[in-house]
Parts: C-alpha cells; sequence; structure tokens
C-alpha cells in the first residue's frame, strides 16, 4: 500500500504532470506537422495553401490532444477550453492585441521611421493568419495552458506567472536577433497573457490577444515578429531607424514603447484580478 501511495504522489506532482504534459503536447505538435505535410504534399495546392492547411490541422490536434489529455490526468472538464464564453474571450483578446501592437506602430511612425510602401489584397493576410493563429496556440497552452496553470495549483499565482514569464522571455532569445531589450518585452507581454488567463480563466483569452498582437505586427503592418522572416502582409512598409523604437531586426514587439504598452496593460488587468479576488496564493498561505 505504500508503494501504491508513493507510485499515485509521484504521478501527481505538479513537475510530473508538466514533463508529461510537454512530452505528449510536443510529440503531438511534431508528428501532426509531418502528417500533415505528407499527406498535402499529395495533393496540386501551392505551398502557401499547404502551410494555410498545415496550421489549421496542427492548431486543432493540438487542442484537442490537450483536452484529452487533462480529462484523463485529472479527471475532470477542461473549462479552460470550454466553448462557453469562447466569442467574447476571442474578441476582447483580439481587440487588446491589435490596439497594443496599433501603438507600438504609431510610435513608430510618429518618429518618422515608418512609411507606408504599398497596399496589397486582402487574400495576402491568408498565411501570416494560419501561421500566427498556430504559434498562439501551441505557445499558449505550452507556457500558460501547461506550465503556468499547474504550476500555479501550489505555488500561486504570482511566483507561476513570473516563472513562466521569465521562461516565455528566455524561449523567445534563441530567435534569430534576439537581445536584451527584445528579450525584456518578450517576458512582459508573458506576464500580459498570464494575467489574461488569470483574469479569464480560460485560455481562449490569451490565444487571442497573443495571435492578435503577431498577426497585427506581421500580417497587417508587414514588420518582422521575433526575429523571423517577413511573411505576405496587407501593408508593404518600410521600417528604419533607432532600435529602442523601431525593435530593430527582431522587430517592433522588441521596442521600448512595445513593453510599455504591454506594461500598462498587464497592470490594468491584475488591478481587475485582485478587484474580483482571482488571485491564487501558494500553498503554504492557504
Amino acid at each position: 500500500m505504500e508503494t501504491l501511495t508513493l507510485k499515485q504522489k509521484t504521478f501527481n506532482s505538479p513537475i510530473t504532470k508538466i514533463i508529461l504534459a510537454l512530452l505528449t503536447f510536443m510529440a503531438v505538435v511534431i508528428i501532426g506537422q509531418q502528417i500533415a505535410a505528407k499527406l498535402l504534399a499529395l495533393t496540386p495546392l501551392d505551398k502557401e495553401y499547404r502551410n494555410l492547411l498545415k496550421g489549421l490541422f496542427v492548431s486543432a490536434s493540438c487542442i484537442f490532444s490537450y483536452i484529452l489529455f487533462f480529462k484523463k490526468y485529472d479527471k475532470r472538464t477542461i473549462k479552460e477550453l470550454a466553448v462557453k464564453g469562447l466569442l467574447r474571450n476571442l474578441f476582447i483578446g483580439t481587440a487588446i492585441g491589435f490596439t497594443l501592437q496599433s501603438l507600438t506602430i504609431l510610435v513608430i511612425y510618429l518618429n518618422g521611421s515608418y512609411s507606408v510602401v504599398s497596399i496589397n489584397p486582402v487574400s495576402f493576410i491568408l498565411i501570416p493568419f494560419s501561421i500566427m493563429f498556430t504559434v498562439a496556440i501551441i505557445e499558449e497552452i505550452l507556457v500558460r495552458g501547461i506550465i503556468f496553470r499547474i504550476m500555479e495549483e501550489k505555488l500561486g499565482s504570482y511566483i507561476s506567472l513570473t516563472i513562466s514569464s521569465i521562461l516565455f522571455g528566455v524561449f523567445h532569445l534563441a530567435n534569430p536577433h534576439g537581445s536584451f531589450l527584445s528579450g525584456l518585452c518578450i517576458t512582459t507581454a508573458g506576464f500580459l497573457f498570464g494575467t489574461a488567463f488569470i483574469y479569464s480563466r480560460s485560455l481562449w483569452f490569451p490565444i487571442a490577444l497573443h495571435f492578435a498582437w503577431n498577426f497585427t505586427q506581421s500580417g497587417i503592418y508587414g514588420a518582422i515578429t521575433s526575429g523571423n522572416e517577413k511573411t505576405s502582409s496587407l501593408i508593404v512598409s518600410k521600417i528604419q531607424g533607432s532600435v529602442l523604437i523601431t525593435g530593430g531586426e527582431f522587430g517592433p514587439e522588441g521596442s521600448i514603447q512595445a513593453t510599455f504598452f504591454c506594461l500598462i496593460a498587464t497592470i490594468i488587468l491584475l488591478a481587475l484580478c485582485h478587484k474580483e479576488r482571482k488571485i491564487i496564493k501558494p500553498y503554504w498561505i492557504k
């Protein structure tokens, strides 16, 4: 009986749960991408549309694998991906993400560092839409759905928010042209996304916020996102000037104003979380 109890404790420990969830989730992402790529290669579709469908397939696989894993592991209903409140969370998250990124680009424009070269047809946003939607789902499930949410059960909201946000920033330092400033901004964005989850208790809110932040940056304003190559976009733009304002080769999200705007939004959301008593205390304080 003692051995069984020890096994149960080990199996249900946050560390074990995080490791198993991450391994399962990453396996689904990698295998899902390979399967989708192989199947779509058999079709006559253009490369861009194959990537679009691959993104949708991987996104759906991520969501269903998360739901299935924790439904079996925790023996509970997965409320953080519930349909209830879905549209509201998607709308609010998208609106906030779009607004914050637009303010970031506005500062660059007012500084004389942003100019419009041309405007593309609306169809040009399909591919970046798919890419950014997939990226938002994968990263939010990994960082907020698995790492933050499980840690929060024991360590409470603030400690878990700090650890997961720093990890989020560190992960992005591996991206091309990463720097201290870009890492700081991404870490601040991590605090924002984590706080969005605390407030809503729904992954759809930070997923929408994360998606809108990236998509607005690359798919609409034609800027670089996280040091990666430019995608097709609605606006063909030229961005040059101070790295502090433009974010340099990492993109506008690596700018000083992006950090500031994310910080302000985080403080507002945290204030709302406190007002509505949504902050979880560490287990030793309870």
